[in-house]
């Protein structure tokens, strides 16, 4: 309730009084009016809506608790192909790791506790939660809605400006946890090789003898191999995001967007929803769709937003995803 006290000129004025909610994300202790509601207000530090449930972090988190079992079978397959581990260690010498941190200090800025501090603290988060050590996170002018996680030794993660333009805070903290899943995954030394793949594919590097070099030390088995593992990858890091932010509309909402771009604040999220679910009845009971999905995909560098949506509404449904929970 609202307390009164006497002005300089004797007049009585209300004054607020304040109650401290404490940020379940980062800890953050935050001022908050008389009467707030859960959600009401944003965190001052992390900028995530305050509450005052529990978020839950590991001590000991495994990736074999929450990776895909399409993840695991494909890079099984991955690691099958004779001296493909050494290629891509000699692949990485010859491009240099460090090449990628140059490009992106020298046009990215680099995320700070002082530059663009509340995504430093998702970042915080994402890697607290899981129990990984924080990389180094660039965003990047980049009209592509996109995000990426690159290097092996000292991994970093990039962020493309005009995905986070389309997102909110928790589903900027998805995204950032998707990539800091990727490191915990221990995905990064293949995921670095197919991403040079797929750059080098590009018009622009294409004619440049790197192009030459990556097919001479990759087989053609080995790049179909890696970027048919790598876009069954994403489904992991999508578990990994989810465990993150701990709650699957937040995931689900963040692929409606990648789905719907700036027009998804016109879509209805529980038929965006039922449409995923179509998507999955369709795939796992129609051979034709099931083939053309799959042939489509292979195209692609992530899975489809819908298949995605599709994936993480299983593994809750399934139970699983409560079960590594209770374990945290």
């Amino acid at each position: 309730m609202a307390k009164k006290k006497a002005d300089a000129g004797g007049e009585s004025t209300a004054v607020t009084k304040s109650l401290f909610v404490r940020c379940r994300y980062c800890g953050q202790r935050n001022a908050v009016k008389e009467g707030y509601k859960n959600n009401a207000a944003n965190c001052g530090k992390c900028k995530l809506p305050l509450s005052n449930e529990p978020h839950k972090k590991w001590a000991g988190l495994g990736k074999h608790d929450y990776i895909h079992p399409a993840d695991s079978k494909a890079l099984a397959a991955l690691r099958a192909i004779p001296g493909i581990d050494t290629a891509l260690k000699k692949l990485l010498e010859v491009t240099g790791e460090s090449a990628i941190r140059v490009t992106f200090m020298a046009s990215a800025v680099k995320v700070t506790p002082q530059q663009c501090p509340d995504l430093h603290a998702k970042l915080q988060i994402a890697c607290t939660t899981l129990g990984v050590a924080m990389p180094d996170l660039y965003i990047q002018q980049n009209p592509i809605v996109n995000a990426f996680t690159g290097g092996v030794e000292r991994p970093i993660i990039v962020l493309h400006s005009s995905l986070i333009e389309r997102l909110n805070e928790e589903e900027t903290l998805a995204v950032i946890a998707h990539e800091v899943g990727h490191i915990h995954s221990e995905h990064v030394l293949y995921l670095t090789a197919a991403q040079l793949i797929l750059a080098i594919a590009t018009i622009p590097l294409a004619a440049m003898p790197i192009a030459g070099l990556l097919k001479e030390i990759l087989t053609a088995t080995m790049r179909g191999a890696l970027l048919a593992w790598m876009r069954r990858a994403e489904l992991s890091c999508d578990r990994a995001a989810l465990l993150v932010v701990q709650d699957p509309h937040v995931v689900g909402r963040t692929m409606m967007k990648l789905a719907g771009g700036t027009f998804a604040s016109k879509i209805n999220y529980d038929l965006f929803l039922e449409q995923a679910r179509e998507f999955e009845k369709n795939y796992d009971k129609n051979k034709l769709d099931k083939f053309w999905a799959d042939i489509i995909n292979a195209g692609l560098s992530h899975p489809f937003p819908i298949w995605r949506v599709s994936e993480i509404l299983k593994w809750v449904e399934s139970g699983e995803y409560e079960e590594v929970m209770a374990r945290a």
